[in-house]
């Protein structure tokens, strides 16, 4: 494993674990006024053609890391859209 290889490794890491705070918060608080149900839905279908596309590359990192930022994602939209429907 080169140099760069370890650079996208930790890259994945990075994304693919950034909305956990976000994810954690939400799931404890179910608070999401302030969370934009478009932004959310438009990065989650972003996500999944990631993944999609990492398939079709059989790119391993790429599956991986977009899942788990995919569960992250999709576990916020659905606190979001679950509240929307509430009001």
């Amino acid at each position: 494993m080169n140099g760069f290889e370890i650079i996208g490794y930790l890259a994945g890491v990075f994304t693919a674990f950034c909305f956990l705070p976000q994810s954690i918060k939400t799931l404890k608080t179910r608070r999401t006024e302030d969370i934009s149900a478009l932004s959310y839905a438009v990065y989650t279908l972003g996500i999944a053609g990631w993944v999609i596309y990492g398939w079709y590359l059989h790119s391993v990192q790429m599956v991986v890391f977009n899942l788990i930022s995919l569960v992250f994602a999709v576990s916020i939209l659905a606190v979001t859209l679950y509240n929307l429907r509430k009001k």
